[in-house]
């Protein structure tokens, strides 16, 4: 090795460092005498191996020291981290430069590596270069603990967008400090970043999609249209948010089904979260008599659904009119659930439709089905009946469901729907019997 104020191979004499020469006997002396206590090579084997455990057995006790050490020191967890992470790296260091001396390495080493590798500029810049790597992971725990701190107090980021946050920080972190060594180092990072411009176009060119993908995940990450555990519909695929990655997003559906859809995809698509406020209002439409009291048929039908527990409060459950059928009035019944889920709605649903059945029934309101009235033309000679006698005049007979007949009865041509009598509710009229 290069001694201080010795001339290396290059013909350049090197700046002698202050004190360099007791030190470096200091040095010598101390590795003669850790050889001499290990003359033989069990004796060497022996030292290496207790080297070893009492190693492992620092870096568990420095382990188990932190959460007792965190617990004392309240508000300290990043120095404390640092302390470890210093005494971990010092420990492994040191047990390895023993070894090293032990098996007297330090002469293999001086002849295999060259004396220009240890003079005192390149070591000072190595002690530089892992100040500057020390100092930007301690940067990096640090706005790590912030950025989850600012998530956990205000809310304004989740768990997820947190360590996406904290990992985007470190490669920043990280970048400025490779450019900082790299001029500690006398490199010049222009030509790294031409290559790199270069390496980019062609990475880009033939990762094009992946890329999009990539981008669209921290657009969905940082908008957030939705989270874990949301319901919500994209495309034409509906499920809840197992998990959200910077390239796909996964949804399981109610078929207990996985579909990964690309970022880029969400990104194109309308988005529906049905849970992004903790509530969901459902319809349910029903029809009524058109003999039936309308304002009854929605105090019954109100009450019904207030009554069901499924069913919130607030807002109230109502209901509102969508218009005249071709048998019924028709109502639509509006109420909300908490917490939705396509479990929890597939029950509220159900519920509600036994109960207003149930409530309707009670009051005597009917629910009437589609009916159609047939109406025999006395110039054809009316309706045919079994026996093959002919109905005179206008007589009229009521059929259920007349698209099964293709709405003739015996060669009699089908009538309008609208009856013989003027009545607007089909199953009112019931005509001349045959």
């Amino acid at each position: 090795m290069t001694r201080a104020g010795t001339t290396p191979a290059a013909g350049t004499a090197t700046p002698g460092i202050p004190g360099g020469d007791a030190v470096a006997t200091t040095t010598a002396d101390a590795v003669s005498w850790i050889q001499s206590l290990f003359p033989t090579a069990g004796a060497k084997l022996a030292a290496s191996v207790l080297a070893t455990a009492a190693v492992v057995a620092l870096l568990v006790g420095i382990r188990r020291a932190g959460p007792l050490l965190k617990d004392r020191f309240e508000g300290r967890d990043l120095a404390i981290e640092s302390l470890q992470a210093t005494a971990a790296a010092a420990t492994v260091v040191a047990s390895g430069l023993f070894v090293v001396v032990v098996w007297e390495g330090v002469s293999l080493l001086d002849t295999a590596v060259p004396s220009e590798v240890f003079s005192g500029r390149n070591v000072a810049r190595t002690v530089l270069t892992v100040g500057i790597l020390g100092g930007a992971t301690l940067l990096t725990r640090l706005t790590k603990r912030t950025i989850r701190k600012i998530g956990q107090d205000r809310t304004a980021l989740s768990d997820h967008q947190s360590e996406i946050a904290h990992h985007v920080v470190q490669v920043a972190v990280y970048a400025v400090s490779l450019i900082v060594v790299f001029a500690v180092w006398g490199v010049n990072p222009g030509s790294l970043l031409v290559g790199a411009g270069f390496a980019g176009i062609v990475l880009g060119l033939a990762a094009r999609q992946t890329l999009g993908a990539v981008l669209a995940g921290f657009v969905v990450l940082f908008s957030r249209p939705f989270e874990l555990g949301d319901w919500v519909v994209i495309d034409d695929q509906e499920g809840v948010v197992t998990d959200i990655t910077i390239v796909n997003t996964q949804i399981r559906t109610f078929d207990d089904e996985y579909v990964m859809i690309p970022n880029d995809h969400v990104t194109d698509t309308d988005v529906v979260n049905r849970s992004r406020k903790g509530r969901l209002r459902l319809n349910l439409d029903v029809g009524v008599d058109y003999g039936t009291d309308v304002d009854e048929a929605i105090e019954v039908a109100e009450e019904a659904m207030r009554d069901h527990d499924l069913v919130l409060s607030v807002p109230e459950p109502h209901v509102v009119l969508t218009g005249f059928g071709d048998s019924s009035v028709g109502l639509r019944l509006r109420f909300y659930i908490d917490n939705p889920s396509a479990r929890k709605m597939w029950k509220a649903r159900t519920r509600v439709t036994l109960a207003v059945k149930r409530a309707f029934e009670e009051a005597g309101i009917k629910i009437p089905f589609p009916q159609r009235e047939l109406t025999g033309r006395a110039e054809t000679g009316g309706f045919r009946v079994a026996d093959g006698e002919a109905v005179e005049g206008s007589g009229r007979d009521r059929a259920v469901d007349a698209e099964a007949n293709g709405g003739r009865a015996d060669g009699g041509p089908s009538g309008d729907g609208g009856g013989g009598d003027g009545s607007p509710a089909a199953d009112d009229a019931g005509g001349d019997d045959a």
